[in-house]
Formats: structure tokens, C-alpha cells, sequence
């Protein structure tokens, strides 16, 4: 935590044990070094009737340990469907715009070795490439877009969620037990109950958190490697698209041509994350196959032969826009 010490501390707190080990660990670290103490986001999502309860628990915790608490409370209308994704979209934009405001651009979360194994094996189910299995980082960009000066703090990864719990059982602190932890609807859910199966088999999560971490460290080669490649095979015009040279990417390794097309996707789309493997790989063998015809589009881009105007590199060029500017 020690790159963080000039910097307001904040915390992201939902009142479970991981987040609330991590609030007392925070406290103490502000305290060594005396700092101001961490502030506490929680959010209410307004999905569960004890939601308002539970985030006002958090709040008096918060302030027995000496901290101030803000609840924040996503309203409006709730989706029928994809609640897991559109919660935590939800919970990243009312903190983000709560940090924004108070000028405070790190925000700690609670996510442990078990978090991180758990995030490996959804990935591999969801037939993620080395970008998604190289899990989680201890500093990452914001999760949703609109909020790129803000980083997330993963303090925790390299424990166990069993022995955050037993420093707080050590401190006398309670914890909250959200029940949709215990829901098989949700995906996570159900690789967390499958998790003890896979523990018998030797897949441990210590084991399965270090594979992410020997793939996150291919993914920094890598990163250097396409950074290359896109010098050669991209250009963006002034206050216009973006334009590609499908025969640079062809002549890339595989792996460092999808992942150059990536980068341009969420650069042009404003997205944070990389398209799904399967459609980027689809377009991907489009655009090199030189198959595209009049275009297609993906990860809020279109992607079309460019018009004759902007043809100034390459011999043969394709053209990224948003895909909101796309002409019908």
C-alpha cells in the first residue's frame, strides 16, 4: 500500500467480510503512518429489502471504527435479467462519480485469492483469451468507461477470503452475508460451490490465482510486442477514424495481431474491456481474409472499407468508427 500513502484513502465497503477486513486494514495503515483516515463508499443497490438496512450497518461500522461512511443508492428501474453485470456497472459509475467529485483517484477493493481464482475459472468457461485469464491486477483502470483518471486497488489478492475473516472474528467484528452469494443463478455462484471439487483434484486456488499471475506477465510482453505492431499496421486521422492495414496485422503472430485489433476496438468503441475472444477472432480472419465486403461492426465500432479520401497509407485500408456514426 505503500504507493498510495500521499493519496486520500477511500474504500469500497458492501459490508461482507473481504471488504470489512479490508476497512480495518486500512484504518491501521492510515494510522502507522499518519494519514488521514480512509473514507467508505457503500452502495445501496435496492435489490434486496434489507438492502437500505445492510448499507446503514455499514455506515455504523464504519463509524465505530472511526471513519466516515457515504451511501450511495442506485435508482431507478432494475433489468429482469444480466443483474450480477448491471449491479457492479451500477456500484463502478455512483463511486466513480463520488471520486471524481471529492478528487480522490484511488479507490481499495476487497477482492482476494479467491476472487482472483474464481474470475480465472468464469473466464475460461466464457472461453476468454490471455487478456481475461490473466485475471485481475493489484492496480487496474476504472471498470466502467467515463472515469479513465481513476484506478482500482486490489490490496488483497494474495489472501485467502478464510483468513479475512478470521482477523475479524479475532477483532470482534461481524460481518454481512449477502444471500445472493448462495444463489446458483448467478455463474459465480456456481463456480464458487464447485470450487471444494476442483480443490480435491489439486486445482487449489493459491495454484489456480498463480496461474493467472505467470499469464498476466505474458500479457506484459505481449503488450510491448503489439504497441509495435500497431505503429505500423493503425493510424488515426485528425478528429476521424481510425485507419488499419489488414496485411500488417496478417503479418503479425496470431496472438499479437488479435490482440493490435483489440486495442483499436476500445480505443474507437470508449470501451474498457476487450471484446468477446470468439467475435474478435470472427472479425479478426474477416479483415485479414480481406472478406469484410461492405463491413461489419463490433464492441460499439463499425468497421468498413475506408472511403477514398482517407487512403493515404497502405494498400489496402480499412476504417474504425464508432459505431453511432455510422452512416444507414
Amino acid at each position: 500500500m505503500a504507493g498510495h500513502a500521499r493519496s486520500p484513502l477511500a474504500v469500497a465497503v458492501s459490508g461482507g467480510g473481504d471488504s470489512l477486513a479490508l476497512m480495518h486494514l486500512l484504518c491501521a495503515f492510515a494510522a502507522a503512518n499518519r494519514l488521514a483516515p480512509p473514507i467508505v463508499l457503500t452502495v445501496d443497490h435496492g435489490l434486496r429489502k434489507s438492502s437500505a438496512r445492510d448499507a446503514a450497518k455499514v455506515a455504523v461500522w464504519a463509524k465505530q471504527a472511526g471513519l466516515k461512511a457515504h451511501v450511495l443508492t442506485w435508482r431507478g428501474k432494475k433489468p429482469k435479467s444480466g443483474i450480477e453485470a448491471a449491479a457492479r456497472q451500477a456500484r463502478y459509475r455512483l463511486m466513480g462519480a463520488w471520486l471524481s467529485k471529492h478528487g480522490i483517484a484511488t479507490l481499495f477493493v476487497g477482492h482476494t485469492q479467491d476472487d482472483q481464482a474464481e474470475t480465472f475459472l468464469l473466464r475460461l468457461a466464457r472461453g476468454s483469451g490471455l487478456d481475461g485469464l490473466a485475471g485481475m491486477g493489484a492496480r487496474a483502470p476504472w471498470p466502467v468507461p467515463g472515469f479513465s483518471q481513476l484506478v482500482a486497488a486490489r490490496p488483497l489478492l494474495g489472501l485467502r477470503r478464510d483468513s479475512l475473516r478470521a482477523y475479524l472474528k479475532d477483532r470482534g467484528q461481524a460481518w454481512l452475508d449477502d444471500p445472493m452469494n448462495e444463489d446458483p443463478a448467478f455463474d459465480r455462484v456456481r463456480i464458487r460451490k464447485a470450487q471444494a471439487a476442483l480443490s480435491e483434484a489439486g486445482l487449489l486456488p493459491a495454484r489456480i490465482a498463480a496461474a493467472a499471475s505467470h499469464l498476466a506477465r505474458a500479457r506484459e510482453s505481449l503488450e510491448i510486442v503489439t504497441q509495435a505492431v500497431l505503429q505500423r499496421a493503425a493510424r488515426r486521422l485528425d478528429n476521424g477514424p481510425v485507419l488499419l492495414d489488414p496485411s500488417a496485422l496478417a503479418a503479425a503472430p496470431r496472438e499479437v495481431g488479435l490482440r493490435a485489433l483489440a486495442t483499436v476496438l476500445m480505443a474507437v468503441g470508449e470501451q474498457t474491456y476487450r471484446p468477446r475472444f470468439e467475435s474478435l477472432e470472427r472479425l479478426f480472419d474477416h479483415i485479414v481474409g480481406e472478406s469484410l465486403r461492405g463491413g461489419a461492426t463490433l464492441h460499439g465500432c463499425h468497421i468498413r472499407p475506408a472511403a477514398k479520401a482517407e487512403r493515404d497509407f497502405a494498400p489496402f485500408r480499412l476504417a474504425v468508427v464508432p459505431e453511432s456514426t455510422r452512416k444507414t
